[in-house]
């Protein structure tokens, strides 16, 4: 943490700030379709359709788990045909993992029945100017997910 000096009102605007972010990643978990799969698989295969294929070393890092655990969840996902293994062109002695076709379908249903359930509440429940706000408050989420 850095030594800056934060307000009661700003320390208040954050506690609500992130229980409403929580509750809508909540909401936006329970759209989520009966794939059979935890977060944690689907973490795993959304990060590498996103940034393409990685070691098992490097999913444990980004995700915050032990290798082990890793191992656990790829070996699954492979069972599963939702990941493929190939060697590293760079070094053979790594491997690769990759998602698969399926596994692109999987997440593109996932992400679908979120996005529908997402763009009907947005709809349904908030005016035109209180879309484009949240457009420009998604830009400044982002903003500090950056740091």
């Amino acid at each position: 943490m850095s030594g800056t000096q934060v307000t009661s009102g700003v320390a208040r605007d954050a506690n609500e700030l992130r229980l409403s972010v929580m509750r809508l990643v909540r909401r936006l978990r329970a759209e989520r379709p009966a794939s059979g799969l935890s977060l944690t698989r689907v973490n795993v295969l959304g990060r590498l359709d996103r940034e393409g294929p990685a070691t098992m070393s490097d999913l444990a890092a980004a995700e915050g788990i032990t290798p082990q655990s890793m191992a656990r969840t790829v070996g699954e996902l492979v069972d599963a045909g939702l990941l493929t293994r190939r060697a590293d062109p760079d070094d053979g002695r790594r491997q690769l993992l990759d998602v698969t076709p399926a596994a692109r379908r999987l997440l593109a249903e996932d992400r679908s029945r979120r996005d529908s359930w997402l763009a009907v509440a947005l709809t349904e429940r908030l005016s035109a100017e209180e879309r484009a706000m949240l457009r420009i408050a998604g830009r400044l989420l982002d903003r500090l997910a950056e740091g």
